[in-house]
């Protein structure tokens, strides 16, 4: 044990006053005369040794009043064995200031990035002006990744401005520890300032490593409430001109109050399209709809607007999608062209329908189509055995329908190579369709009720199928046997669907049937590419362009609409797609082109991370908790308050203080510190 101020001892001389009153009695007895002895109070009779106990007890109470008195002035403490700063070594010290979104709301002492920026300025005057230091923010920039002097430090820090990037706790330790690691010689620490969100702060991923030490030092928010825009979905995922579409959009309220009549507006192409109100629950959510027209084809840039105070750079929510004139189909016949398909697709302006003999098909065609219909084929061969497995790869759909006349062996061999499974003989049964299923992506949202008496198609002779294990199949369609009628495939990016029976009306009445129509056109609906309509800032999601390999020399390019930005992302060639990769070079929401040359390919939309709206954070016992439980011993909370960070450092550095209070900021890590 030691003194912070030592000279304070002296005063442990005043211990000689009580003891030199207990042995020396001063005492002076005098007589007392009575004229009358019934005023004499009776007298209680005291041993001696109880005498003397009493006034050694008087004693040592008076001794340690002095004593406890002199220690609070010279302040006594427990050296550390592994002091925070080294004198005699350089010290290492790694910074990491939050400048992520959240960062944006007022503290007690302001702008809680201005407040983070200066509690590391505070950081690096604790040390050494010869030791080195890194400061890291949430962009982790290059030139972040690497030593600097104490100046150069306050410079880069000044550079720090609020960012998108949203970082987990464990990728910023991580990325510190990276850098600390080329410095082997050196005492090690690290130091994380911010608000601690709950949904970036992930303990439990934390990999315990003793080379270094971790300070995490709070800043807190004087509000945590937030109004924002989860995420948002269409009711039919492909969207036709001239159709009703209906947006679904969930939103979120983080704080303690119900907000009501909050209005929200919706804009495509620059226009407002729709508009309503809603109202949230408190620490809750809901759901609104949205329903417009789809007035033009092509590339829709869009966004939602909310009005929310004082966190605004969520109020808004991008988002970009496609509107198809026509879809394209193809029908590949064997012998002859079915009536019903010809009739379906054929009469319907919404298809580009095309029919060919298989005999005269030309493979490189199949890129400018979305949907293959294999109409009555006896065999396929390998080489279109392959194709169609490009075709799907890239996306598109095929529906598969047998023969009159099927060889169960030719085409065992064709459906088992994509795992599906495989006919077996003709069953001439009479039976009929028995079970839908409402639910299945062909069938959602066609039927309002149905009706309990439902004529479903009869069908007098079908070819069983038999799945194979683990090939995802969805019976769509069911016979009172329980075999499957209609059965849909996940196959690479695109869908396989197998009919038991030839579209003829001595197999099946399905045909002629009122279920017909809805199923083929859902399943040309649904062979359109799916695009996303949104991506978020930072996640490096890969953006596919179907159908889009440049045809002469221009690069592609990402453009913002409306501004002069535009950058060149990484992009790479798989089948007929191009996959580009942003690679961080997004750095603001909004609705974005990709380019190839002066030619508009498709729409996206970045938003900003989601994560960073739930204003939800640790507070400075609650993050004790947590390292507790993680069981990280080398991490501790600097709980600053009204101290500056250099001061609290140099503290530590010295002692831990014996008898420091809860508000110290040595409170429950003495056993940490000194082991």
């Amino acid at each position: 044990m030691q003194f912070a101020n030592p000279l304070f001892l002296i005063g442990l001389l005043g211990i000689s006053i009580p003891v030199i009153i207990h042995l020396f009695n001063f005492r002076r007895f005098k007589k007392v005369y009575f004229t009358n002895v019934r005023f004499i109070e009776e007298l209680k009779q005291q041993t001696q040794k109880q005498s003397k106990l009493k006034h050694l007890l008087i004693l040592l109470a008076r001794i340690l009043a002095i004593a406890c008195l002199v220690l609070a002035f010279a302040q006594p403490y427990m050296p550390l064995k592994h002091q925070i700063i080294h004198k005699s070594t350089t010290n290492a010290v790694s910074t990491y200031v939050d400048n992520s979104f959240s960062m944006e709301v007022r503290g007690s002492k302001g702008n809680l990035l201005d407040e983070a920026k200066n509690k590391a300025l505070e950081v690096s005057a604790a040390y050494k002006p010869a030791d080195i230091f890194q400061v890291l923010s949430s962009d982790f920039e290059g030139k972040q990744q690497r030593m600097i002097t104490r100046e150069e430090f306050a410079e880069q820090l000044n550079e720090i401005k609020l960012s998108p990037s949203t970082r987990s706790l464990s990728e910023i330790i991580a990325r510190q520890r990276d850098l600390l690691s080329t410095y082997p010689s050196a005492n090690k620490n690290i130091y994380i300032i911010s608000d601690f969100q709950k949904s970036t702060s992930d303990f439990s991923h934390l990999k315990k490593d003793t080379s270094s030490s971790v300070y995490l030092i709070p800043v807190l928010a004087n509000q945590s409430g937030n109004l924002f825009v989860d995420t948002i979905w269409f009711d039919n995922p492909v969207q036709q001109l001239n159709q009703q579409a209906t947006l679904r959009v969930r939103l979120k309220n983080t704080s303690e109050n119900e907000q009501e009549k909050i209005p929200i507006k919706l804009i495509i192409n620059n226009n407002q399209r729709a508009v309503a109100s809603f109202d949230c629950p408190a620490k809750g959510e809901t759901e609104v709809s949205l329903s417009f027209n789809n007035k033009s084809e092509g590339t829709q840039q869009g966004y939602l607007e909310i009005v929310d105070y004082p966190v605004t750079y969520d109020d808004k929510f991008f988002f970009s999608f496609n509107v198809c004139k026509t879809i394209p189909v193809l029908c590949i016949n064997e012998k002859e062209e079915n009536p019903y398909l010809n009739n379906l697709f054929g009469k319907d302006s919404s298809f580009d329908y095309s029919t060919v003999m298989l005999k005269t098909l030309d493979y490189s065609s199949f890129g400018k189509y979305r949907l293959l219909v294999l109409n009555e084929l006896a065999s396929v061969s390998s080489g279109f055995l392959q194709e169609i497995k490009n075709f799907t790869d890239n996306g598109g759909s095929i529906v598969v329908i047998p023969p009159p006349q099927l060889d169960a062996e030719a085409y065992k061999g064709f459906l088992l190579a994509f795992n599906l499974g495989f006919y077996k003989s003709m069953d001439t049964v009479n039976t009929r369709i028995m079970k839908l299923e409402t639910e299945h992506g062909l069938y959602r949202d066609v039927f309002d009720k149905i009706p309990e008496n439902l004529d479903l198609p009869l069908v007098f002779s079908h070819y069983p199928f038999v799945f194979s294990t683990r090939s995802g199949a969805e019976a769509v369609l069911k016979l009172e046997n329980d075999d499957p009628f209609l059965t849909a495939f996940p196959v690479g990016h695109g869908k396989f669907y197998i009919l038991s029976t030839p579209l003829r009306t001595e197999f099946s009445n399905f045909g002629k049937h009122v279920l017909f129509v809805p199923t083929f056109y859902k399943i040309a609906l649904l062979s359109q590419p799916f695009e996303k309509l949104y991506y978020f800032i930072g996640k490096d999601d890969p953006i596919e362009l179907s159908n889009g390999l440049s045809k002469g020399d221009d690069v592609y390019k990402i453009r913002k609409l409306g501004e002069q930005y535009e950058f060149i992302p990484e992009n790479r060639v798989v089948g007929s797609k191009v996959v580009f990769l942003p690679h961080d070079q997004v750095k603001e929401a909004g609705n974005y082109s990709v380019m190839d040359g002066k030619n508009e390919m498709m729409g996206i939309a970045f938003n900003y991370d989601r994560k960073e709206s739930v204003m939800d954070f640790y507070t400075p016992d609650e993050l004790k908790a947590e390292i507790d439980k993680a069981g990280l011993t080398n991490f501790m909370v600097l709980n600053t308050r009204e101290k500056p960070v250099s001061m609290v450092i140099r503290e530590l550095n010295k002692s831990v203080i014996i008898g420091c209070t809860k508000d110290h900021p040595a409170f429950g890590y003495v056993r940490e510190l000194v082991s």
